[in-house]
């Protein structure tokens, strides 16, 4: 059997969006793939921190993370780029002249990091549990992440809010982070020295149209968005119907 390399989202994909937990198919699917000599790795725009105790609790120790920015391979972090300095520092800048509140995650944990408190004012806390550090002297170098108080109509008013890549989950803020899931599954094909053509990608949502590529094979679950769909190679059956399973048994992957 040829080697495959696949490269599985988490939400929608891997897990019922009801529960959060890993369908038990898939979980099954993804041991029996490692049992018969492919490569498994998780590819999420999740932090490491996050990312790594889904990955733990799965027993999958491989992971493109952090959007492609992160890359950990056989459970070792060898990769956790941060966002472009310069282009960074200026979006704080500019927030601070049109006094709007951000948080920032400059190490890898739940942190946010605040100099004052205007996100809180003008956002409240986070969607996911956050450890709040209040410094007035803050000082900052590198950036993991930054969260700011740009509601999806204030955003429209400020050309400097898409100078970086960001993504919004919630109305209130934008989130700037990588986006770059491609990048990371090819730095990771790099690494161990896989053929591209081998790659095998499962996505659900429109964020993983950044992972499809005309290079490899990509496969959109049933129960994903019609615009993926409109992108996939193969499309499977929804994820709680044992869509993975039934996916990677057709293909004779398991």
């Amino acid at each position: 059997m040829r080697k495959k390399y696949f490269f599985f989202d988490i939400d929608g994909t891997l897990t019922d969006r009801k529960t959060d937990l890993i369908v038990p198919s898939a979980k099954e699917a993804l041991h029996k793939l490692q049992e018969n000599g492919h490569f498994v790795a998780i590819a999420t725009g999740r932090a490491h921190y996050k990312a790594r105790e889904f990955s733990e609790e799965v027993g999958i120790y491989n992971l493109v993370c952090c959007g492609g920015g992160g890359i950990v391979l056989d459970g070792k972090l060898l990769y956790n780029e941060p966002l472009d300095r310069e282009k960074a520092h200026a979006i704080l800048k500019h927030a601070d002249e049109e006094k709007i509140g951000y948080l920032l995650m400059l190490d890898d944990s739940d942190k946010c990091y605040m100099k004052d408190y205007r996100f809180l004012e003008q956002v409240g806390l986070r969607k996911e549990l956050s450890t709040y550090i209040y410094d007035p002297n803050l000082e900052v170098n590198d950036i993991l992440k930054i969260y700011i108080a740009l509601s999806k109509e204030k955003e429209k008013e400020y050309s400097w809010a898409h100078d970086l890549t960001s993504l919004r989950f919630v109305s209130q803020y934008l989130i700037y982070q990588y986006d770059a899931k491609k990048e990371g599954i090819l730095r990771m094909m790099d690494i161990i020295g896989g053929n591209l053509e081998d790659v095998v990608v499962f996505g659900d949502d429109v964020n993983d149209l950044v992972m499809f590529d005309e290079r490899w094979f990509s496969i959109a679950m049933g129960n994903g968005t019609e615009e993926l769909k409109k992108h996939a190679n193969y499309i499977a059956d929804d994820n709680i119907k044992d869509g993975i399973w039934k996916a990677c048994k057709e293909f004779g992957w398991i």
